[in-house]
């Protein structure tokens, strides 16, 4: 069984990223990426500091936007629009799920297309939906594809699985399989038997957001693993939504929590922020 881990991945997106930071940093521009933190909530201080240190490591200048937890949503969509305009921000990282009194969809709406290096926008959405590379997907799926490129896993032809169909993860990754002619079946809370559709998987992704979801009874001989959930278990220790220990006693490969698709995460969001601002200077 063979443990896919995402160090080296994260590694060699920021080796191929750097030629570029140094080609806009001859230019006079340095890129800058905006972190919109609402609130403190432990995982998006968490991420936040990832990101920090990832975008820190390549030399990408980060303007961390921390708003009280009670800011109102015209506040808040003001802050952005404020970034919108900010030459020297060339990326918006807007930390989701923002607090219930405000309407994300406004929110999120609000970031300028060519800034959104998430993928968060509808434009970008249509965007991916129609195959225009111009866009940027969301970060996670796209880890995914990143993961599955750096070992030379070819997705042509496979039964791909996709436990989940959330609009940061489970349908973009759907896209995303399908412009590498996988055959993507998206699973969710509806699903009949699940378990079945599931061992039918050549590559299983467990995005369901549930903690230690996917076990062996889920997964073929041989299949591999993809987890892209980020839990706590009952003794407060990080975990995916595969059950590790489960899943290994059958798969042939498997990305580990942490240290797997979360570690890619915050390179790809490295490697928007550049491409941003390097469509400045095209």
């Amino acid at each position: 069984m063979v443990v896919l881990k995402g160090k080296p991945v994260a590694d060699s997106i920021c080796d191929k990223i750097r030629d570029n930071i140094e080609e806009l940093t001859n230019k006079g521009i340095e890129p800058g990426l905006a972190i919109v933190r609402v609130g403190k909530k432990p995982d998006d201080i968490y991420y936040e500091s990832s990101a920090i240190k990832r975008m820190e490591s390549v030399g990408i200048r980060v303007a961390s936007v921390v708003l009280n937890e009670n800011i109102s949503e015209s506040a808040l969509i003001t802050k952005i629009q404020e970034l919108n305009y900010d030459d020297g921000i060339h990326g918006i990282l807007l930390l989701m799920p923002l607090p219930k009194h405000i309407n994300s969809e406004n929110v999120k709406h609000a970031i300028a297309p060519e800034k959104d290096i998430d993928g968060l926008t509808d434009e970008n959405m249509c965007r991916l939906y129609a195959g225009d590379k111009d866009g940027f997907a969301p970060c996670t799926p796209s880890a995914v594809m990143e993961l599955l490129e750096y070992y030379n896993i070819d997705v042509t032809g496979k039964n791909v699985v996709i436990v989940g169909r959330s609009l940061v993860v489970g349908k973009p990754l759907l896209m995303l399989m399908l412009a590498k002619n996988a055959t993507v079946t998206v699973c969710h809370s509806k699903t009949e038997d699940l378990k079945k559709v599931c061992r039918q998987a050549d590559i299983l992704v467990a995005a369901a957001g549930r903690a230690k979801m996917i076990n062996a009874e889920y997964i073929s001989e041989n299949a591999l693993v993809i987890d892209v959930g980020i839990n706590q278990d009952e003794n407060g220790n990080m975990c995916g939504d595969a059950d590790y220990e489960s899943v290994c006693t059958k798969a042939s490969a498997v990305t580990p929590v942490p240290g797997g698709i979360g570690s890619i995460t915050t390179s790809v969001l490295a490697k928007h922020t550049v491409e941003a601002a390097l469509k400045l200077i095209d």
